[in-house]
């Protein structure tokens, strides 16, 4: 993990985060428990 940046001919980044999306049938248990704190997380990635 020594050079972690990705580029492309006029573009360089580096990825830190990793969004995983819950199934259908998890999203009212995790949503119903934590929408605000992944909303508030989302925005200061986003």
């Amino acid at each position: 993990m020594g050079n972690d940046i990705e580029s492309l001919s006029h573009t360089k980044w580096r990825c830190q985060y990793h969004i995983v999306f819950a199934p259908k049938y998890r999203r009212q248990i995790i949503y119903g428990k934590y929408k605000s704190e992944i909303g508030k997380i989302l925005r200061e990635i986003c």
